[in-house]
Formats: C-alpha cells, structure tokens, sequence
C-alpha cells in the first residue's frame, strides 16, 4: 500500500514522503492515527503544493528543538536511591524518572524521546542523549548517588 506521510514517523520517513507499507500497517495504524493518506492522485497534487510549507515548519521544528538542546545541555538531574556495597541499586533510574525530573525542572520532555536502552542500575554520573528532533539530540547529565543510612545509636 502506497501512503503519504502526515508526520515524521520513525523509522519510515519524513512528512510528505510517499512510501509503501504493508497493508494492515497502513490500515491499522497509519491511517486512523491520521500520521497518513492513501497515495492517490488528488493526494499526491495536493503534497506538491504543500511541500513549501512542509520544508519551512521542519526548519522551525528544527530550530526549536536546537535551543531547547542548548538549555538542556547545562541540566543535571541527582538521584539518590539505596544501594548495595558495590554500588548496585535496589532498583533503578528509568526513563520516566528523567522525564519526571525534567518536568519538575520547567522541561516539558516526553519519556519517548529519552534514548535510554536500560535502566540505570549502578551508582555514578551518566550522560542520558534526548532526542528532540530528527537531527538534534541533547544530552543530559544524571548523577545517582548512594542513600546513607545514619548509625543507630542507642
């Protein structure tokens, strides 16, 4: 099935693209989400005469997400969680809580958008990449450190 691409959609292509799915990918999921059109004639005049317009909100999109890339770049997010002697977690720092601790720092980031392949599950500082932006990818320092107890005395 031939589409023509609404949005960005990763690993696909751009908006305005025309690329072939499979059938039920198209019907199931590009379609409804309204992230496609079918590859029709009407269709493909009407990208034509919407490519400009196309071309100038990536360029803006673009631009927004580098600023928001240089703000991130100073932005250390700390964790404190407990630990066991050699450092390991008793649990982790997910993606969600960077989204949540960047929402909490005036950020508005979707989890989706942190590039975090596993959990973070040692103590130490980590550099986590956002990606903003087809092109742009920002990078934010995350610090975990280990909980202290305080001896019991008696």
């Amino acid at each position: 099935m031939e589409v023509i691409l609404l949005h960005d959609v990763d690993k696909l292509g751009m908006r305005g693209q025309i690329v072939n799915v499979a059938d039920g990918y198209g019907r199931n999921f590009l379609l409804p989400k309204k992230l496609a059109v079918k590859a029709t004639s009407q269709n493909r005049k009407w990208v034509e005469q919407q490519r400009v317009q196309f071309l100038k909100q990536s360029a803006k999109e673009k631009s927004e997400a580098e600023e928001l890339a240089r703000l991130l770049a100073d932005v250390t997010l700390s964790y404190t969680r407990k630990a066991g002697e050699q450092g390991t977690l008793f649990g982790s720092v997910t993606a969600m809580d960077v989204a949540e601790g960047l929402t909490a720092k005036g950020f508005n980031i979707d989890r989706r958008k942190i590039q975090l392949d596993q959990p973070l599950k040692l103590v130490g500082e980590y550099d986590v990449p956002i990606k903003l932006h087809r092109e742009v990818t920002a990078t934010v320092k995350v610090k975990i450190e280990s909980e202290t107890e305080a001896p019991l005395t008696p």
